[in-house]
């Protein structure tokens, strides 16, 4: 795992700009910060998965850090590489919006842990983490995506990464044993810079009935919902999903590998 040290670390920004600069942790000591809830999630995080992950961050916004750097006509991707080397190719527009990707310097109110990128990492709300998400950065080229590819994308990942819409069961766990009668489910769901707007559940054959959602933080997090359920002793099913602004998740099944996993999350479990 890299150790930096902050009186030496420095961010290059290059490539078809109109004006390339160094920046050094002070830099960004010294800058207008923002704090933001984000929900992070993998793309190798299967349907139902445990890889994905909600905190509080704080950094300086890229936006205002590509403004300064004034990309030329043609650029549409921002390659970022990270002290060992890894790389990732993100779409130039989406580090210009509204959404708050940011190169972040702490974490839940604390330095940036070194597994997660000490001392200054990008994270951008709404992509998977292999276009996005670059530990230990120190290095960002605007570019295109004609012309350069990065570390996941050369090994048959797709170039964009948006995150899919997932809801995921978290109560009961698979082939739990719950009381007969009255019991509560529950879990989470997301749907990153666009926001879960309902999440339904379906008890083994039945109709799919709305959940209970919990305050969003923000679009850009996952929301917890949770529902009241009745059922016999045996064995039972429940599936779970979530809707954003578009519609409902997809329940076509599908692999993590190109470009992230679908499917409606299934838990068998029994009452007694």
């Amino acid at each position: 795992m890299p150790q930096i040290d902050l009186e030496t670390w420095e961010l290059r920004v290059h490539g078809m700009v109109e004006e390339e600069f160094t920046i050094t942790f002070r830099d960004l000591l010294d800058a207008d910060l923002i704090e933001r809830h984000i929900t992070l999630t993998c793309v190798s995080n299967p349907v139902g998965g445990n890889l994905a992950g909600n905190a509080k961050w704080l950094g300086y916004p890229l936006r205002d850090l590509l403004a300064r750097a004034r990309p030329t006509a043609g650029a549409d991707m921002v390659l970022s590489t990270s002290t060992d080397g890894f790389s990732a190719s993100t779409p130039l527009p989406i580090l210009q919006d509204d959404r708050d990707a940011m190169l972040a310097i702490s974490m839940n109110g604390e330095p940036l842990p070194l597994e997660h990128g000490f001392p200054v990492r990008m994270v951008v709300p709404g992509l998977y983490g292999y276009v996005s998400a670059t530990k230990w950065v120190v290095d960002l080229e605007v570019t295109r995506f004609a012309d350069k590819t990065a570390y996941w994308t050369d090994r048959g990942w797709s170039e964009q990464g948006p995150i899919k819409t997932m809801a995921r069961v978290e109560v009961p766990r698979s082939f739990a044993q719950v009381s007969a009668g009255t019991s509560t489910i529950g879990g989470s769901a997301w749907a990153q810079h666009r926001g879960i707007t309902k999440v339904e559940v379906q008890v083994d054959d039945g109709d799919w009935e709305e959940a209970t959602l919990a305050a969003e933080a923000s679009v850009d997090t996952w929301r917890q919902w949770s529902h009241e359920i009745n059922v016999e002793a045996g064995s039972h099913s429940v599936r779970a999903r979530a809707y954003d602004p578009d519609g409902v998740q997809t329940e076509e099944r599908a692999d993590t590998v190109p470009n992230g996993a679908s499917g409606w999350q299934s838990v068998q479990f029994t009452a007694e």
